[in-house]
């Protein structure tokens, strides 16, 4: 996708660019000093490893309400909406070190322990985009979507380490509540050409024609991101810590780093994608990331953990992008936020199950190697799976 077509966007669609990077910076800052901030309130590391586990299951239950009634009720609705319970989460996790109040904001709030994205802002996010976009530029779009995630993220993380320095952890989680609030305020803006025709009251969770083909991507998907789940940032973050010492402003720039190379990648993804397909795109450049994720815990020092961790991530992301595409084509207009909700609320079911085993293992110092290990080899079984059920396969646009 050329600049030139990036600026062709729409207004509702650089919107929600604004809106992704907002709402990534916030998840990207919180993910490297999570872990941290809870260590520094007195609370174990089994505990953390369940308070991530309600954190990511609570996101799956809001994010399948939101989405799935997104299209029937508003979309901008509903972000408005996510936005707030950000905010909401973000407020109580920065006032309290009570663990069960903490359990209550993460399972009813949304906190991103991964960096990555949680509630419902992308499903209802990509259906916008694929609405106000032509299908044959959306591979690319997505691409500048994930580049600006990626990006954010990887800002977020490095403010992180230096808001770390001047106002500790809990500064960046006040930051992380403003943001949230932000976030609602701009949402505001976002028009009706972004809205769609309310689905027919008779379609399941707003899936109809494309229901089987949803299942099935959101069981792949489940399995991907359980997998992903052992070495959500908090937790890598946390590894290097552990492993190598390092201190939380040289933590924010090695994601800095890795963030940048993953968005980056996604825009390689799209000239890939345009080539050899969605589906190959997305598993021959996910399985070697998956080898490389692997390699990351068997590295002897710092320097060549980082490196290693660096290749994995500069590959790793180019699937974003052609699976938001993919899914996109494979379903009707009405249907396309309850789609990317029910595949969401899979891949946030998954990632929410891991973290409570991760922590079981960093618990021991001789398994804190366990997750990367895991998580490497049931991606790749992901992959595998993902090829054999869809690699002939061609979407129709719509």
């Amino acid at each position: 996708m050329s600049r030139g077509t990036l600026r062709a966007l729409p207004p509702d669609g650089r919107l929600l660019l604004l809106t992704r990077f907002i709402r990534l910076f916030g998840y990207g800052a919180l993910s490297v000093v999570l872990v941290l901030y809870l260590t520094g309130l007195g609370i174990g590391t089994q505990q953390i490893g369940l308070l991530l586990t309600l954190t990511l299951v609570g996101d799956t239950a809001v994010s399948f309400w939101l989405s799935t009634r997104a299209d029937r009720f508003g979309r901008r609705r509903m972000l408005i909406l996510g936005a707030a319970l950000m905010a909401a989460a973000g407020i109580a996790f920065a006032l309290t070190r009570n663990f069960l109040a903490l359990l209550v904001a993460a399972t009813i709030g949304v906190i991103s322990p991964s960096g990555n994205e949680v509630g419902p802002f992308l499903p209802i996010e990509q259906a916008a985009l694929a609405h106000v976009v032509p299908s044959d530029r959306r591979p690319g779009v997505f691409a500048w979507y994930t580049l600006t995630g990626a990006f954010a993220t990887a800002l977020g993380s490095l403010g992180a380490g230096m808001l770390s320095r001047l106002l500790h952890y809990r500064g960046v989680v006040v930051l992380y509540a403003a943001l949230g609030i932000v976030l609602a305020l701009v949402f505001t803006r976002l028009s009706t050409a972004a809205e769609v025709a309310a689905p027919q009251t008779s379609a399941w969770f707003g899936l109809s024609r494309s229901r089987s083909v949803v299942l099935r991507l959101a069981t792949l998907f489940a399995l991907d991101s359980f997998a992903g789940g052992f070495v959500v940032q908090s937790f890598a973050a946390y590894w290097f810590y552990l492993r190598f010492d390092v201190d939380p402003a040289t933590l924010g720039a090695i994601f800095f780093g890795a963030n940048v190379l993953a968005g980056i990648s996604a825009l390689v993804a799209s000239r890939l994608a345009a080539r050899f397909g969605l589906i190959r795109t997305m598993v021959f450049t996910h399985l070697p990331s998956n080898v490389l994720l692997i390699l990351v815990p068997l590295m002897p020092s710092l320097p060549l953990a980082v490196a290693v961790l660096f290749a994995r991530f500069s590959i790793s992301q180019m699937d974003v992008p052609t699976r938001q595409a993919y899914l996109m084509a494979v379903v009707t207009p009405e249907e396309r936020s309850a789609a990317g909700g029910i595949t969401g609320v899979a891949r946030t079911i998954g990632a929410g199950l891991a973290p409570l085993f991760a922590g079981l293992l960093f618990a021991q110092p001789r398994l804190i190697n366990a997750p990367f290990f895991i998580a490497g080899t049931l991606k790749i079984v992901y992959d595998l799976l993902l090829y054999r059920g869809f690699g002939q396969s061609k979407p129709s646009p719509s």
